[in-house]
C-alpha cells in the first residue's frame, strides 16, 4: 500500500501493479465547443480552454473527460491492486472535507467538470483530493540556469513517476488555460484534475510537485484544512510571475502537506522545501537546480531520512551536471532524466523553455524518458492566436 498521510505508512516499493496493455492505445477525439478545442499537435492532444470557471470546467468535462472516463476508475484500481478497496469511504469522506478548503472558483470548475463529463461527483471529488491524503508520486527534476544552458535560457527537465495501472499514461493531455482576468499557463497532465501537477505560465513561471515522505522531528505532516497543493500549484501560475512573487503567495495558503515544489522563471530556479508550517527555499547551485523526493535544507530535513525510491540515488546522478562540460542544451536534460528514470513508474517527461515558451514532452510508452520530446510552442496557445490561425 501507498504511505497515506493520515494513516498508516506502508512503501510502494513491495506492491506490484499491472504492466501496461498490449491492445490498442487511447487517443482522445479531435473536437471544438465554444472557443474550446482538442486538438493533436506534433502527436501531443492539446486542450485549450477559458473563460469563467464554469466555461472551463465544461470544456474539459465535456470534451476530455467524458471521453476518456476510464480515468475515474483510477483511484478504485490503484487501491484494489494494494488491497485497500475497504478505504475508498475514507477518501470520500476526507476529499469532502478538503472541497471546504478549495477556492471558490475551482469548486465551481470542478463541479462543472463533473456534470459536463456525466460523472459522479465523489469520484471527481476524490481525483482532486487524493494526493494530499495519499503519498503517491515518486519524480525528478533537473533546472538550469541560462548561463550554464546551450539556449542562453533556463531549462526545466521533469519526470512524473507515479503507478500507471497499465493505462493512465496514455490519458496524459495538455491543457491550456486562458481564465478571464488571469495569467494563461499549461498544465501537463490529466483530464479532470482541477489542479496542476507540472505546468508553465504566460510569464515564464514553471512549477512542479514532487512528494516528501519525511521532514525535521517537529515540522507536521498533514494539515486536513489546507487548500490541495495542486490547487495552490495552480494559483501560483495564474497569480505570479517570478518565483519571489511564487514564494510569497505560497506562503499566504494553507498548506496540507510535505512536498518539494521545482519552480523557475526566465532568469533563475528554485526549489520551495514545503511543509504546513514553512516554506523554504534552496537556491540553485552553480546555474543548476536538482530535486527529488526528500528535503535538503536544514530547516526542514530530518536527521535521518528514509530513502524511498532510490530518491538519494537519483539526486546524487542529476547532480553530476553541475560538473559537466560545456553547456546544456535540451537533449542533454533528457539524458539526464532518462538515466533517472523509474521504468513503468515513469509516464511523463517534459522540459519547460520559460524564456521561447516552449514544452518538449515524451509520454505513451514507459519509460517515457526513453521516447521522442514532441515541442509545443505555447505562446500562440496562450494568446488564442493558433485558433485565430485555425
Amino acid at each position: 500500500m501507498l504511505p497515506y498521510r493520515p494513516l498508516a505508512v506502508v512503501c510502494l516499493l513491495s506492491c506490484s501493479f499491472p504492466a501496461a496493455r498490449a491492445d490498442e492505445p487511447f487517443h482522445y477525439p479531435t473536437a471544438r465547443a465554444g472557443n474550446a478545442e482538442l486538438k493533436y499537435i506534433h502527436d501531443a492532444p492539446v486542450l485549450t480552454v477559458g473563460g469563467s470557471p464554469d466555461e472551463i470546467g465544461a470544456a474539459v468535462g465535456g470534451l476530455a473527460l467524458k471521453p476518456s472516463s476510464r480515468l475515474l476508475s483510477f483511484t478504485r484500481d490503484l487501491l484494489k491492486a494494494e488491497k485497500a478497496e475497504e478505504t475508498w469511504p475514507l477518501f470520500v469522506r476526507g476529499g469532502k472535507g478538503m472541497v471546504k478548503s478549495f477556492p471558490a472558483d475551482y469548486r465551481v470548475e470542478m463541479e462543472a467538470v463533473a456534470r459536463s463529463a456525466g460523472a459522479d461527483r465523489d469520484t471527481v471529488t476524490v481525483a482532486n483530493t487524493f494526493f494530499d491524503l495519499k503519498s503517491t508520486f515518486c519524480c525528478s527534476v533537473l533546472m538550469v540556469e541560462g548561463p550554464r544552458s546551450a539556449t542562453g535560457g533556463v531549462l526545466f527537465g521533469r519526470n512524473l513517476d507515479y503507478p500507471s495501472m497499465g493505462y493512465i499514461h496514455e490519458h496524459t493531455l495538455v491543457t491550456v488555460y486562458r481564465p478571464t482576468g488571469k495569467h494563461a499557463f499549461a498544465s501537463v497532465g490529466f483530464p479532470g484534475l482541477v489542479g496542476v501537477l507540472s505546468g508553465m505560465n504566460d510569464a515564464g513561471l514553471c512549477v512542479a510537485v514532487l512528494e516528501v515522505y519525511d521532514a525535521k522531528e517537529g515540522e507536521p505532516h498533514f494539515n486536513p484544512k489546507g487548500i490541495p497543493y495542486a490547487l495552490c500549484n495552480r494559483r501560483l501560475l495564474e497569480e505570479c510571475s517570478t518565483i519571489a512573487e511564487a514564494k510569497k503567495l505560497l506562503e499566504s495558503m494553507p498548506r496540507t502537506t510535505l512536498l518539494n515544489l521545482a519552480v523557475a522563471d526566465r532568469t533563475s530556479t528554485a526549489v520551495f522545501e514545503v511543509t504546513p508550517k514553512q516554506v523554504v527555499l534552496r537556491p540553485s547551485v552553480r546555474g543548476v537546480c536538482t530535486c527529488t523526493n526528500h528535503f535538503c535544507s536544514e530547516e526542514v530535513k530530518p536527521e535521518k531520512a528514509a530513502a524511498l525510491f532510490h530518491s538519494d540515488e537519483r539526486l546524487d546522478i542529476l547532480d553530476k551536471a553541475r560538473g559537466a562540460k560545456g553547456k546544456l542544451g535540451v537533449e542533454d536534460v533528457h539524458k539526464y532524466l532518462h538515466a533517472v528514470n523509474q521504468g513503468e513508474l515513469t509516464l511523463q517527461t517534459m522540459i519547460f523553455d520559460p524564456v521561447n515558451l516552449r514544452l518538449h514532452l515524451a509520454f505513451g510508452k514507459m519509460p517515457s524518458s526513453g521516447g521522442e520530446l514532441r515541442t509545443i510552442d505555447l505562446a500562440p496557445l496562450f494568446t488564442g492566436e493558433a485558433r485565430a490561425a485555425d
